[in-house]
């Protein structure tokens, strides 16, 4: 444990020194803090070669506390206390640690190992969270710039615009149609200028989740492996030593190793359940670099549907629902990248299953589950219908289904990003439209165009 103490404040000191490289405190503490962190390096061997486990615990603890405490207290390095902060819980950690080791030195040896894990968790949590603060402040420094660029480009227009308006001015009437023509392009390149200013903020946020959500899968990876690992060794607890117990503490051993198989099992759900979360937020930030190709539409709706009801079949098998299909088969390959309207008519399906099975729960059995699917070529688009006979979606929140995150599921059961990715897929990257209709308790209603010459 002293090591990973020694070294998360020789980080903690490099850090402080490269936050205040290229400003007027680097004359003052770049050099002090550069030979601080080099004798924290000799400080490791000194002081675990020196000192016994339990001491050099303790004088790790006291040296990188007395440093965060230093850091803290100094005007200087105010700034930085968002970089200091990440520190708190590790150094709490093994402070905590030290203080076992010193008044409860037989329980701390009971539970060595978890301990150990815990301060590798903590340590390991710096740097994940150092990474999310740097991130951070790239973010920040990148918008700022952005907005500065979109500033000067703004003045660029509006300087132009001015000129072009002087000029229209002084021409005489028999300008008047080029005037207005030439009204009506600024105010195109104005609208077309608001978009793209809108599509990087949109791409930069997509960036930001994706580096927020990547930070969270490793810790979290963590919690789930350890959870399961736990599960196993419980078991192999209660077929192994338990039995040997005395009769009378089986039962009350037994009762205990429930209850933490029980909490453990809650542990590994709610840990696979954040863990689809992130994955949802990944595949939300992520921008599609699949290839268009010639697809048959039928064929693939087709596919997913089956695939849909055949897994929730799986998780229970005593759903059954009426699958209707009214595939136009005058309808040629449309030009799609198949991958993703995939995606989208697998949530579709899976939102629909979803809906009519809660119906029937509801209605204790007493109506038809049906999933219909209708495709209709029209003149210059694909039609495609998706209709349920369940809950419906309540008109109230009709207009925000395709926002991230919002769900009308109860909680640990949608991550309410399903149909806002849907709706990016068909608008944005197909060049499409996607409506709904829906009566509340009756039928829903979902309705994708795609054009039939999509490039």
């Amino acid at each position: 444990m002293q090591f990973f103490t020694f070294m998360a404040a020789f980080f903690l000191l490099r850090q402080l020194r490269k936050s205040i490289l290229n400003t007027p405190l680097a004359e003052k503490w770049a050099s002090p803090l550069n030979i601080a962190s080099w004798v924290t390096l000799g400080l490791i061997m000194f002081v675990t070669s020196t000192f016994k486990d339990t001491v050099s615990d303790l004088i790790g603890f006291l040296y990188l506390g007395g440093i965060l405490v230093a850091a803290y207290r100094h005007e200087d390095f105010t700034p930085t206390r968002p970089l200091q902060q990440v520190f708190y819980p590790f150094l709490f950690v093994v402070g905590l640690l030290s203080l076992m080791q010193l008044f409860a030195r037989t329980y701390y040896d009971e539970w060595e190992d978890y301990y150990s894990m815990a301060t590798l968790a903590a340590f390991i949590y710096i740097f994940a969270a150092w990474g999310t603060y740097n991130k951070g402040q790239k973010e920040i420094e990148k918008e700022r710039q952005k907005r500065l660029q979109e500033e000067e480009q703004k003045k660029m227009i509006s300087i132009r615009k001015s000129e072009l308006e002087i000029l229209v001015a002084s021409r005489t009437a028999e300008l008047t149609i080029q005037k207005e023509e030439l009204q009506q392009t600024v105010r195109e390149l104005q609208s077309t200028q608001a978009q793209l200013i809108q599509q990087e903020k949109l791409a930069s946020l997509g960036e930001l989740t994706a580096g927020i959500a990547h930070e969270i899968q490793n810790p979290l990876n963590f919690v789930n492996n350890f959870s399961e690992v736990s599960i196993e060794l419980l078991d192999e607890l209660k077929e192994g030593p338990l039995k040997h117990l005395p009769a009378e503490e089986q039962d009350y051993a037994a009762e205990i190793l429930g209850d933490l198989t029980q909490n453990l099992e809650k542990i590994t759900y709610h840990g696979k359940r954040a863990d689809s979360i992130v994955k949802g937020m990944l595949m939300h930030s992520r921008a599609s670099t699949g290839q268009k190709e010639p697809t048959d539409l039928n064929a693939l709706a087709d596919e997913y549907l089956r695939l849909s009801y055949h897994g929730l079949r799986a998780k229970d098998k005593t759903f059954n629902a009426s699958l209707k299909t009214e595939f136009d088969t005058g309808i040629e390959k449309v030009t799609v990248i198949p991958q993703d309207i995939g995606r989208v008519f697998l949530n579709m399906f899976n939102n629909a299953f979803y809906s009519v099975a809660q119906k029937k729960k509801n209605l204790n059995g007493t109506f038809e589950p049906t999933v219909q699917v209708i495709t209709r070529r029209q003149e210059d688009t694909v039609e495609i219908i998706v209709r349920d006979n369940g809950l419906g979606v309540p008109q109230q929140v009709m207009d925000k289904i395709y926002q991230p995150f919002f769900t009308t599921k109860p909680t640990g059961e949608g991550t309410g990003l399903g149909l806002s990715l849907s709706y990016d897929i068909i608008t944005k990257g197909h060049g499409g439209e996607l409506k709904v209709n829906s009566e509340e308790g009756q039928y829903a209603e979902f309705i994708i165009h795609l054009p039939l010459k999509n490039s």
